[in-house]
């Protein structure tokens, strides 16, 4: 193969990734339709799409008469513009204002700020719905991180404000409210594109599968977090031999001679103690405010580990397993 056809083959490569292919196109039809959607919570199509390299002076003849001019600011301190048609942004205003295109149409009225200031959540909206929509198409270069910056109730001070290049021109007509409002958006950006470049099918699966085991952490944290702990308010512990205990009824009482409303231990269903407080009430109810938290109560041994009283105040050796009566359970628990 000759220098000349290989030359040739290598530039229209250039060529076309410079172009791009249609994610342009799609995604500009796709981030319109969303942005009304959620913002302004009405239907909009894109009837009709056209896209040119034209040069500044063709970009300044674009606005339709009456538009709403929006400056745009982007990579490199770049600037573009976005016009709405009187149609177009009268009738968003509409559904922002009384909840839906008004049955007649508005004779046609200049722009405000007020205009600008509602309808600037959108553009904003739609300019990062189109970035995220071509994070892997050559287009990123051009589209990506333009945002809304201001508005210009007459377009002719463009000529001054934008550079003189060539821009991207993507004309589009709408159908607003099923048919309710029709006009025209006008999107001019740079062609020489100084935004990120395309991220790669690998890096954007792997990017994927990241989100994704974050997403699944996070949910995973929320449903623990929300899950119910019970404690119990322990007062102290007493051992008794069994046929006490069987024979207990209403109105006998029980001798908690280690029992303190100073010292409350609070237990996990394992008996493992998490924290120590002590008796108190809140509001008419009665609470335990913590003298130690439950970080310094972590990891220790369960509370009937230790030894325990019997009635009478003499120590059980629970350790060892030696106790003073054979019908002897283990220790009973008084809860507050």
């Amino acid at each position: 193969m000759s220098d000349g056809v290989i030359r040739r083959k290598v530039t229209a490569a250039r060529g076309e990734m410079a172009e791009g292919g249609p994610g342009a196109d799609r995604g500009w039809r796709l981030a319109l339709a969303r942005a009304a959607r959620d913002q302004l919570k009405a239907p909009l199509e894109v009837t009709m799409l056209a896209q040119a390299r034209v040069g500044l002076a063709e970009v300044l003849e674009v606005p339709p008469d009456r538009a709403l001019v929006a400056v745009l600011e982007g990579p490199g301190e770049g600037l573009g513009m976005l016009a709405l048609s009187p149609e177009v942004f009268q009738a968003m205003v509409e559904v922002l204002t009384i909840g839906r295109v008004a049955p007649m149409a508005a004779a046609a009225r200049k722009p405000t700020r007020t205009d600008a200031a509602m309808l600037a959540p959108m553009i904003d909206a739609a300019l990062i719905d189109l970035e995220a929509g071509l994070a892997e198409e050559a287009d990123l270069t051009w589209v990506g991180g333009w945002r809304y910056a201001s508005f210009l109730e007459d377009p002719r001070p463009l000529g001054l404000m934008l550079e003189d290049v060539a821009y991207r021109l993507v004309t589009v007509e709408v159908d607003l409210s099923l048919g309710a409002r029709r006009g025209r958006v006008v999107l001019a950006l740079p062609a020489e594109g100084r935004g990120c470049k395309p991220r790669s099918k690998a890096a954007g699966a792997i990017s994927d599968t990241v989100a994704a085991e974050r997403r699944f952490a996070e949910e995973l944290a929320e449903q623990v977090s929300s899950a119910e702990v019970r404690l119990e308010a322990v007062l102290t512990r007493v051992t008794l031999p069994l046929s006490r205990v069987v024979g207990l009824a209403v109105g006998d009482q029980l001798v908690l001679s280690a029992a303190g409303l100073d010292k409350i231990s609070l237990e996990g269903l394992d008996g493992r103690k998490m924290a120590e407080g002590r008796l108190g009430q809140n509001r008419g109810l009665r609470a335990v405010r913590l003298t130690v938290g439950v970080n310094a109560g972590r990891g220790s041994a369960p509370i009937a580990d230790p030894a325990v009283l019997t009635p009478s105040g003499a120590l059980a050796e629970s350790r060892s397993g030696a106790t003073d009566s054979t019908d002897q359970v283990p220790a009973v628990r008084q809860s507050a």
